[in-house]
């Protein structure tokens, strides 16, 4: 029986007995609708107000999930799941399970993601009092807006909980967000491990419940959206803030250097203080996107990326240790050339004006020279490849 289920529609479930017995029975319309051959499961995540027992009686399977979490709820049920294909919904009668057949027809086709969208912009409806004004006009587009410029999601509404998927996706991605995250790092993690991802229209009601308020919480849910959208991508989070770091410093040492005067105002060792301190922060960010990304690749939390393996190619350990130690020396070298600047004074008063240009280059290639030498061998540790326990083996 199980290996003939095509179809799982998965409803996390915390005290839902307002809605959920509707639910299922759309669920079950869905599935007759469409000629899919599926069943109806309820991971139930601890609700006290007799939702098991009401998700049985109308004829669903009962997963039960210990552990706390949207996220975990989700994917005890999905886990539990037979089918090929998984169709997952909140229980709060905001989603039609009776529009199932419509997700399975597009994984039919071949596509792993089907992301339901109910704002205008992907074609979808909201009704009045379904959405706060707040989310749907701000919060979701922006989140949906850096989805698709950050991780080329071809997704516009990155929180709707309604979509289909494959099995064979969810076993690949290895999600692991516990709470309400787990379906944007689902959309994130199909989106960079290359999955065929549709969009297709849907309608949000209100919300059914009235024995409790929803469990989204506006600002701690969309805080967590954020950083996990930053955690994700070191690219955002470090190298494009680093690039822009360092290169305001690159600018600011071009004026200072040799104490331009320009509409009037005069760019002298002060300014490459500021440069240097831009400089510093800069490369130190880049050197974080790197270990951070070669961190996740290794991990299995990103999946590999090109652009990096040919970086390695050509910034290798021993290279990257040429480099480091070059700087290094420079940067001794013009601290050297201040010192006896100082001494040809006899330790006297200098002209700060002349020798700062020498010391705070100097201090800055130094520091740079020693942040590459340490990055290059704590990247090379990260780098190493655990062996899998099959292969270790216990010497006699």
């Amino acid at each position: 029986m199980a290996d003939s289920i095509e179809l799982s529609i998965v409803m996390p479930c915390l005290n839902e007995a307002d809605t959920l017995a509707s639910c299922i029975r759309q669920a079950r319309v869905g599935l007759e609708r469409s000629g899919v051959r599926g069943e109806i499961i309820v991971a139930d995540n601890g609700s006290t107000d007799g939702s098991p027992a009401i998700a049985a009686r109308e004829g669903a399977r009962v997963v039960p999930v210990r552990k706390k979490g949207y996220g975990n709820a989700l994917r005890g049920g999905i886990e539990a799941a037979c089918g090929r294909y998984i169709v997952m919904g909140d229980a709060d009668e905001s989603y039609d399970f009776g529009e199932a057949g419509n997700f399975v027809a597009k994984l039919r086709e071949g596509f792993d993601l089907v992301q339901g969208c109910r704002l205008p912009a992907g074609g979808g409806k909201v009704l009045p009092g379904a959405m706060p004004l707040s989310h749907r006009w701000l919060g979701n587009p922006m989140f949906s807006l850096m989805a698709r410029h950050m991780f080329a999601a071809p997704i516009h509404d990155v929180y709707c909980g309604l979509r289909g998927f494959s099995k064979e996706l969810y076993q690949r991605l290895e999600l692991q967000c516990e709470g309400m995250e787990f379906a944007t790092e689902m959309i994130i993690k199909a989106s960079l491990h290359g999955a065929h991802i549709a969009e297709i229209p849907i309608t949000l009601r209100p919300d059914g419940r009235k024995a409790h308020a929803p469990h989204l919480r506006t600002i701690r849910d969309g805080w967590r959206t954020l950083r996990f959208f930053l955690v994700f991508s070191p690219r955002w989070l470090f190298l494009f803030p680093g690039f822009l770091l360092a290169l305001l410093g690159a600018a600011g040492y071009a004026v200072a250097l040799p104490g331009l005067n320009i509409g009037g105002v005069t760019f002298d060792a002060h300014t490459l203080l500021f440069s240097s301190l831009a400089i510093l922060m800069g490369y130190q960010s880049i050197l974080f996107a790197i270990l951070a990304k070669t961190f996740a690749v290794n991990e299995g939390l990103l999946p590999k990326d090109p652009h990096l393996d040919r970086f390695f190619k050509v910034i290798y350990l021993e290279r990257g240790l040429a480099l480091g130690a070059l700087a290094f020396l420079a940067g001794l070298s013009l601290l050297a050339a201040a010192v006896w600047q100082w001494k040809t004074v006899r330790f006297g008063h200098l002209d700060y004006a002349v020798t700062m240009r020498w010391v705070i280059p100097g201090v800055t290639l130094t520091a740079l020279g020693f942040q590459t030498i340490l990055s290059g061998f704590f990247v090379s540790i990260l780098g190493m490849k655990r062996p899998p326990a099959s292969a270790v083996t216990e010497e006699d």
